[in-house]
């Protein structure tokens, strides 16, 4: 998987292509984990995510909850395979996914 960072001012957002997985999870996690100081605005452009698992929705609720605690945190432009994950596991009800 690839990320690609873009930062305006104190909103970050973070492009992911390819798929979000066991193996590429630790990577997504580092980088969440990194680039969220300072941070009031966390886009996740899922664009190009062409597969997520559960090691990939574990990530997703570790930057929900750091985003919790100093700004917001939103999902963009998701495919309808994610989509349907989100769906299927509830997600959809616990992030802010706008289309």
């Amino acid at each position: 998987m690839e990320i690609k960072k873009s930062l305006e001012g104190n909103h970050l957002t973070l492009s992911l292509v390819g798929e979000l997985n066991t193996e590429s999870a630790p990577t997504f996690e580092a980088v969440i984990k990194s680039s969220l100081i300072g941070i009031n605005t966390l886009t996740l452009d899922m664009k190009d995510l062409t597969y997520l698992t559960s090691a990939g929705l574990r990530i997703l609720l570790v930057a929900q909850k750091i985003m919790k605690g100093q700004g917001e945190m939103k999902i963009c432009h998701v495919n309808d395979d994610v989509k349907e994950v989100f769906f299927l596991t509830g997600f959809n009800n616990v992030l802010n996914i706008e289309d």
